[in-house]
This record gives C-alpha cells, structure tokens and sequence, in this order.
C-alpha cells in the first residue's frame, strides 16, 4: 500500500465526499478517485459505497481507516523525532484532556503554545482517563492529563496537582454556593449520577466507601460531564466533582457544593510514553501544561 493512497483515502472517508476531499487536497477529483481505486484493487474489496449523497465506508473500509489512521500518525511522529534530533521544537503535539478540565484549559493551553511554540501544532483531544491511557499507549496522542492513573513501566508520570472531590447538588434559591462538609458515610446516602467504571473518580469513591463497608447508591451511569451536570440540576439527583469542573460549566452558580470529610482527593497527573523518546516538542509542551495546571494557579483555569 502506498502512503499516498491511504491520506486519499482516510480524506474521502472522513469528508465523506470526492468533491470536498479533493478541494481539501488541492488535486483534481479524477486522479483522486484512481488513487482511491487502486488501493480497492490491491486490497480486492470494495472499500467506499457510492451514493447520491456521497461516500461512507464500508465494513472493509471502517477498518482499514483505524489502521490507516494510525499508520500516518505514526509516520508523521517519526518526521517529528527526526527533526527534533535538530533540536529544534517544531512537528505537531497530541495532548489529550479529561472532560473535566477540557473546557476551561483548552483555550489557555493554546494561547500559551502560540504564544511559546509558534513553529509547531497543537492538537487537544478528549476523554476519560482510562480512554487516554489506551491511546498513549497506541501512539495516538503524545501525552495525557490524567487522574489518578496507577504507575507502570510504560507510562512516565509527573504529578500536576490534587483537587478535593465535591458533592454536587441543584442550588435552592438563597443557599450558599459551598455547603457544610458532607461525611463520607452520608456520602452513601446520595442518589449519584456519576461514569462507569474504570472512570478513575469512581473507583476513587468506591474504594473510600468500602473501607467503611459501604457502598455508593448509583442512580444513573453517564460519562459525559455537561450531561450529568444537566441531570443534577434538575434535582433529585447528585454527582461527584472537583470544582474546577463546575467552573468549567455556563451555569456554575445554578450548583451547590459540598465538600466531603475525610476528603476525597484526585491527583492530576501528566502522563507520556517511557517506550517513546521525548523530543523538544514534548519537553516543551510539558512544560506549558505544567505550568498551567501548577497548584495555586487558578486565574487561567477558571475563565469561561
């Protein structure tokens, strides 16, 4: 296979069109569509479905873009190390987010780099913690702001900060944004909306309660945070945050909050490859993350 065809390819895939792949592409939409063909031939499966409307993979196709997209990644970080062996801090950065702290981060992190690293890019993906690692691990991004993540071989770890998880509820009118502390048997008591496991603040909770011989009262398992601070605001129902989520959020001041005691704690944690050589790039996008999310710096974190 050659390369060529598979940027075509994965471009048509995406788009979902010849016409608008190759405008991107900047070539002519016959040459394309041989390009295109030719990798059919080889592979000897049809790849694309035609229709009135444009392209969509077909079965074939869904899984040679996965491993397509892959490839080129990894073809672009070896163009990447090879120029950073210059020393100089150019190439593209992957950095993946915890929805979180995605929100209030993102713009931030990409004024800095900017600002810093005008010869490079910067990608900002997001996920789960657990989905994060999976993709350090596969070589999708080049490094990942994560919590609470048990140390292996394989993954270099430099701690960020600790943030205090907090009881999340609808705020009555009239009462204070941060309630009294919460006991953590009490705790127990709550109707949570909160993610699945493996999500790192789950396994945080359960791991609390059951040291008491307790457990959580899980209502509802949503993985997206705007979408379980949408279900705690119309009442009934609790989550469990650290605040810099909740500042992350259009209506902030729609939550109550409450600390818990004994405190519960989330570590933040910058995450890359021990399998992979860190470039300047890294170095230096590291250094911009670390900065941001050092203790005691809040200003940045949290305008929305």
């Amino acid at each position: 296979m050659d390369l060529k065809q598979l940027e075509y390819f994965v471009h048509v895939a995406e788009m979902g069109s010849f016409t608008r792949a190759s405008a991107f592409l900047r070539i002519a939409q016959p040459a394309l569509s041989r390009q295109v063909r030719a990798l059919e031939v080889e592979l000897r499966q049809a790849l694309l479905q035609r229709n009135g409307r444009g392209v969509t993979p077909t079965e074939s196709g869904k899984r040679l873009l996965a491993h397509a997209r892959g490839i080129l990644q990894q073809v672009q970080r070896a163009r990447d190390e090879l120029e950073a062996q210059r020393g100089a801090a150019t190439g593209r950065l992957t950095l993946a987010l915890p929805p979180s702290i995605s929100r209030s981060l993102t713009v931030p992190l990409v004024q800095a780099f900017r600002q810093q690293l005008p010869r490079a890019s910067l990608c900002v993906v997001e996920g789960l913690s657990a989905y994060a690692l999976e993709w350090l691990g596969i070589g999708r991004v080049d490094a990942a702001v994560v919590y609470n993540v048990t140390p292996t071989p394989a993954i270099d770890l430099q701690p960020l900060r600790a943030e205090r998880l907090m009881l999340v509820s609808a705020r009555a009118s009239g009462a204070r944004r941060v309630g009294a502390p919460l006991p953590l048997r009490r705790l127990a008591e709550q109707a949570l909306v909160m993610p699945s496991r493996p999500h790192s603040m789950r396994m945080r909770l359960e791991a609390a309660l059951a040291a008491q011989g307790l457990r959580p009262r899980v209502a509802l398992e949503i993985e997206s945070v705007p979408a379980i601070l949408e279900l705690v605001q119309q009442g009934g129902l609790h989550a469990l945050l650290t605040e810099n989520a909740i500042r992350g959020s259009d209506q902030a001041e729609a939550f109550a909050l409450r600390p818990i005691t004994p405190p519960l704690v989330a570590t933040l944690w910058l995450a890359t490859s021990a399998q992979r050589p860190r470039g300047p790039l890294l170095e230096r996008g590291a250094a911009i993350v670390q900065e941001l999310l050092k203790p005691g710096r809040t200003g940045m974190l949290h305008r929305h």
